[in-house]
């Protein structure tokens, strides 16, 4: 009996034990359940607003000189002195001795076609006295018969008539090729390059360089036939020399880490339409691009490739949203008023670098993300931050 007691015991306080925890747990409230919360994405956003516009066209093109020649010499001979205006990349005045051939042999001929002009009019006054003997004398004799042009002297004078044209005229060449030993340009301009060197002979014909004028460049921008109407510009246009109606240009390009503009202006259009690019062609001119015409010091300078903003004419409203806004071209991200993300499709006017012009997609006060947002999904839940909450915290 004693066995069976020490046996059953531990097995009574074990079964006990189970029940007693069996009840406790039964006994145990239940926990409460909570909802997963879901963590929303915070974006900065910016309101639509609208503006006033004159709506440009933008396009691009490369700064040429209008007027660019190549140095070619009429005369053969010695070079016997270079300017040093005549080095590549130099600037000359108009009017300035660039090259100066040896001109000894050419002064030789003037005096040669100047003795030449004296013995020809010696020729002639004998020839003119000698017709007017023969006239007298003819009318002395017989007045009833008329006199041929021979008998009269007339064909020898103008035959000396003849010689003094022609001799007049080898002095005036002669001339010309003393005048031709000086390289010249009647405009203010820049060498492009320099072919020739002092000591050098050149034969007539030689090209001894390029240069271009500074008075004026110009810029071939390529426009579309929806771009050409939006300007209100025929093809073949030619803007008129008194007031100078074609459209104002604004060219900008970066060098270095600054922004660079110049004004110009649209001076004609192309009567054709480009038969590979499908496109026709705007020229604007810039006046004075190396003086006045440059920006702060800087020159509208040749073979630059230049951004150009060309001014509309009809002035319109506008959407206006913050640059950071705008996704792929012409996606925005607008919050609503639950806070979900609505992706709209707008159309892009102009974009600039701190700012989108949109006419039509979006509606005025409406919030626009400028945050970066990877992934986004149309209706997503989104926390707004304004734009002037982002720049306080900025401050502090």
């Amino acid at each position: 009996m004693k066995t069976l007691l020490k046996i059953a015991a531990p097995l009574l306080v074990i079964v006990i034990s189970v029940y007693v925890v069996q009840a406790l747990a039964a006994a145990k409230p239940e926990p409460e359940k909570k909802e997963p919360t879901q963590r929303l994405i915070s974006l900065y956003v910016d309101e639509v607003k609208t503006e006033t516009i004159t709506p440009g066209v933008q396009t691009q093109g490369e700064v040429k000189p209008k007027t660019e020649i190549d140095l070619i010499a009429r005369v053969s001979g010695h070079v016997i002195s270079v300017a040093d205006e005549f080095a590549e990349g130099a600037e000359f005045n108009p009017e300035t001795t660039l090259i100066k051939i040896d001109d000894t042999d050419y002064k030789v001929a003037v005096i040669r076609a100047e003795a030449q002009v004296s013995a020809a009019q010696v020729v002639l006054e004998r020839e003119l006295a000698n017709a007017k003997m023969k006239k007298d004398t003819w009318l002395q004799k017989d007045r009833s018969v008329k006199p041929t042009d021979f008998a009269l002297n007339k064909p020898q004078v103008q035959d000396a008539e003849a010689q003094l044209r022609a001799a007049k005229a080898n002095l005036k060449e002669a001339k010309l090729n003393v005048a031709r030993t000086s390289i010249k340009v009647p405009f203010k301009g820049r060498v492009v390059n320099k072919l020739i060197g002092e000591g050098q002979y050149i034969s007539a014909g030689t090209n001894l360089g390029k240069v271009f004028s500074t008075d004026v460049v110009e810029v071939r921008l390529p426009l579309t036939d929806i771009q050409l109407t939006e300007l209100d510009l025929p093809m073949g246009f030619m803007a008129s020399t008194d007031n100078g109606d074609g459209p104002m240009v604004e060219f900008t390009t970066s060098m270095g880490r600054s922004e660079h503009k110049w004004t110009g202006k649209i001076v004609r259009t192309n009567a054709s339409v480009d038969q590979q690019t499908r496109l026709i062609y705007a020229i604007a001119e810039v006046q004075d691009p190396y003086g006045k015409g440059a920006d702060f010091g800087v020159p509208f300078a040749v073979g630059m490739f230049v951004q150009a903003n060309i001014a509309g004419i009809e002035s319109k409203q506008a959407l206006v949203i913050p640059r950071d806004a705008l996704r792929n071209a012409d996606k925005v991200y607008v919050v609503d008023q639950e806070n979900k993300l609505d992706i709209r499709s707008v159309e892009v006017i102009s974009t600039s670098t701190d700012r989108v012009l949109i006419s039509a997609g979006v509606e005025v006060g409406e919030k626009v993300a400028i945050s970066t947002l990877p992934n986004a999904a149309q209706g997503m839940l989104v926390e707004p931050v304004q734009k002037k909450d982002m720049q306080m915290v900025t401050q502090l």
